[in-house]
């Protein structure tokens, strides 16, 4: 894909990024990034859209807009996501945090206000990626012993960056799942992967990290082997809960049923779609 010169004024450059195909406000965020101005700034570039583009900024402005059209999701280009009002720096180490997951969060304090969970609960955040979950039920538990685990080192590199710079002190654990973790927990929340491995929509998810997307010919591969080690991590009346797929479920729940959970249900996201399912251990 061949780029047209960009403009030296600001309107003119968001009209060429919008001639590659990139929808209005994405043209705006980037070129708020290249002039060092924050998000929120939008108001800013309507009232100087006659403004000069600097040359220099006027070139990362056209190299980051063919990427994007390329289709390298955004945060990846400005380095930032916001995840449950905490603004996370990610890269292509890590999946950028979908606000579907803020669903996951919610169930997940509400979990922790139930009676008889302590303060000071111990939970544990499977697959943390960029840290997202953990930090959100840390920000807004201080009290908890929270544990983020993942596979691999460069998602961990990344959790522990963010959480440093938001001042979480979390611990964290490089694991394939339960295999490395020790002790027992109130509490166990993942996002894990799901998607099937042969999914015509994984083309289209191809800059983030597959192995943090595609999970065997179902999708459900990775989300048998949680269900399946979890009890031995739970305490008794500890709770397991997992985001997935649309369409996963009905099969989410029979899997905790058949591995001995109760109290086994799911939760809609804002699109009325069931989103996350979960289940308490007996012990």
């Amino acid at each position: 894909m061949t780029a047209p010169v960009v403009p030296h004024k600001l309107s003119q450059a968001l009209a060429a990024a919008q001639t590659l195909g990139l929808q209005r406000l994405d043209a705006q965020l980037l070129l708020l990034h290249v002039l060092d101005r924050p998000d929120h700034d939008r108001g800013w570039l309507l009232a100087h859209d006659g403004d000069g583009l600097p040359e220099q900024a006027a070139a990362r402005f056209q190299a980051l807009s063919l990427r994007r059209a390329a289709g390298e999701p955004l945060a990846y280009l400005v380095g930032n996501k916001e995840f449950y009002g905490l603004p996370l720096q990610v890269d292509a180490r890590v999946l950028v945090p979908r606000p579907d997951t803020e669903t996951l969060v919610d169930w997940a304090l509400a979990t922790l206000s139930m009676p008889g969970m302590p303060d000071a609960a111990r939970v544990l955040d499977l697959g943390t990626g960029s840290g997202a979950i953990a930090l959100a039920l840390k920000k807004t538990r201080p009290a908890l012993d929270l544990s983020a685990v993942d596979a691999s080192s460069d998602a961990l590199a990344v959790a522990r960056g963010n959480a440093a710079r938001l001042g979480l002190a979390l611990q964290f654990v490089e694991s394939n799942w339960l295999n490395n973790v020790s002790g027992h927990f109130h509490l166990i929340v993942s996002n894990p992967p799901y998607v099937a491995s042969d999914d015509e929509h994984l083309a289209a998810l191809k800059h983030e990290p597959q192995s943090a997307l595609a999970a065997g010919p179902d999708g459900l591969d990775d989300i048998r082997t949680i269900i399946a080690q979890a009890p031995a991590h739970l305490h008794p009346q500890g709770w397991l809960l997992l985001e997935h797929g649309y369409d996963q479920a009905a099969a989410v729940r029979e899997l905790l049923s058949r591995q001995g959970f109760g109290q086994v249900q799911s939760r809609a996201d804002l699109a009325g779609i069931a989103r996350c399912s979960g289940a308490c251990w007996p012990g």
